[in-house]
C-alpha cells in the first residue's frame, strides 16, 4: 500500500475511463467474446462448474473476513475480555469490505446507476438499450450493472493481502489480483457485467483499501491503536453486558476506564 500502487491505480482508472468513455463499443466487443450468437445466450451462465466457481469465489473472499467478524461479535458479547485479534485489523477489514462491496456498490451505484447488464441489452438478445459506463440514464430499475459487487468483493482481498508479513506481501497482492481478475472474467462470461463494470470495481476497491490502510496504519496524524479500539468497543458494549449480568443476578460495575 505505497504511493507507487496508488499512482498505478489512478493511471489505470484514467486510461480505462477515457478509453471506454470515448469508445464505448469496446465494452460490447469484449462482452461478445463470451456470447454465442447461434443460441443467443452466454453459454457459461448455464455451466454448473462455472456456477460453483462463482459461488466459491465469494465464500473465499468472505472467509478472510470471518475471523474479524467473530472477534467483534465476541467482544460485543463479552466486553470484559480483550479482543481476540488486533483491533486495527478488525476495523480495517470490516470497514473496507462494507464500503467497497456494500455501500459504494449495492447501496449507491447499483441502485441509482441504471446501466443494463450485458445479458439484457439488445445486442445480446435483450430488450434494453446499451449505455456506456459513465451514463446513469439506462433503463435498468434495480440491481444494475455498474459497478460489479462481486468484482468489488473479489478485489477486496487486497485488504487482507496488505496485512500479510512484508516478505509475503508482494505474493499476496499478486494472488489478490489474480483472484479478482478471474472472478471478474466469470461475471463477464455469465453476461452479468461489462468490462468497465468489473475494472472500475477493482480500481475503486483498491482506492478504498489504500486510503483506509493509510488512515488506520500509516499516517501519523490519523493512525489508530489497538488499545484505543479495544477500549472504545468495551465502552460501547458495556451497558448491554451490564444489563445481561444483572438479569442473571451478577452485579458488575461501570465500564473500566482506560
Amino acid at each position: 500500500m505505497n504511493r507507487t500502487g496508488l499512482i498505478v491505480a489512478l493511471a489505470l482508472a484514467l486510461v480505462v475511463g477515457l478509453l471506454f468513455g470515448i469508445f464505448p463499443e469496446l465494452d460490447l466487443k469484449l462482452a461478445s467474446v463470451f456470447y454465442d450468437a447461434p443460441t443467443r445466450s452466454f453459454p457459461l451462465k448455464s455451466n454448473t462448474l462455472a456456477a460453483i466457481a462463482r459461488d466459491g469465489a465469494m465464500w473465499i473472499a468472505w472467509a478472510f473476513a470471518i475471523p474479524a467478524i467473530i472477534s467483534l461479535l465476541v467482544k460485543l458479547a463479552r466486553p470484559d475480555r480483550p479482543l481476540l485479534t488486533s483491533g486495527r485489523t478488525i476495523v480495517f477489514l470490516l470497514l473496507t469490505l462494507i464500503l467497497s462491496a456494500g455501500v459504494l456498490t449495492n447501496l449507491t451505484f447499483k441502485s441509482y446507476w441504471g446501466r443494463p447488464r450485458p445479458v439484457t441489452v439488445t445486442q445480446f438478445n435483450g430488450d434494453q438499450a446499451f449505455v456506456p459506463w459513465w451514463d446513469p440514464r439506462g433503463t435498468c430499475a434495480r440491481n444494475c450493472s455498474f459497478f460489479s459487487g462481486e468484482g468489488a468483493t473479489a478485489f477486496w482481498t487486497y485488504a487482507p493481502a496488505a496485512l500479510a508479513p512484508p516478505a509475503w506481501r508482494p505474493l499476496a497482492y499478486a494472488a489478490a489480483t489474480v483472484f479478482g481478475v478471474t472472478t471478474s472474467l466469470l461475471r463477464m462470461a455469465f453476461g452479468g457485467h461489462f468490462f468497465t463494470d468489473v475494472a472500475i470495481a477493482g480500481l475503486v476497491t483498491f482506492l478504498v483499501v489504500w486510503l483506509a490502510h493509510g488512515y488506520i496504519f500509516r499516517w501519523p496524524r490519523t493512525r489508530l491503536s489497538d488499545e484505543r479500539i479495544d477500549a472504545a468497543l468495551t465502552r460501547l458494549a458495556w451497558p448491554g453486558y451490564r444489563l445481561r449480568q444483572r438479569w442473571l443476578g451478577h452485579e458488575v460495575g461501570p465500564a473500566p476506564s482506560v
